[in-house]
């Protein structure tokens, strides 16, 4: 049976806000290889994107809002987020071919994992490894 089969599709998604979504969007699948899986909004805003991971998962993301009352008021530049990914240099050489700040470049872990960190042009960090978390108990 392949994972396909046992593995549910993704029920959490990191959710951030960004300057410039548009430009972020295009920056995070050039730079990493999402999909982008849909994009609403008119002109320069975006009210909601999801770009999937090719590997499972994804993220949400729109454009900053000065809104009041906007319960994701979520600060641009402040989000984080860990991506699985088989061939951690491939992604490194691609990431930094396109623009992204290196924090730390690939180096191996003694937990068994290979990987990298960056930031994009907005300032979120993004670290990129083969460390697939630890199995579930249930």
């Amino acid at each position: 049976m392949g994972m396909s089969d046992t593995t549910p599709p993704p029920q959490v998604w990191p959710t951030l806000r960004a300057r410039d979504a548009r430009a972020l969007i295009r920056f995070l699948v050039d730079a990493f290889g999402f999909e982008e899986t849909a994009v609403y909004g008119d002109g320069d805003h975006v009210d909601h994107a999801q770009l999937t991971w090719p590997l499972g998962g994804g993220i949400m993301l729109g454009s900053v809002r000065d809104t009041p009352g906007d319960t994701w008021n979520l600060t641009p530049g402040s989000f984080g987020a860990y991506v699985v990914t088989d061939d951690p240099d491939a992604v490194y050489a691609r990431a930094t071919a396109a623009g992204a700040r290196v924090v730390r470049e690939p180096e191996d872990h003694d937990y068994g994992s290979r990987g990298f960190e960056v930031r994009d042009p907005e300032g979120n960090l993004w670290s990129f490894g083969t460390y697939r978390g630890e199995p579930s108990k249930t």
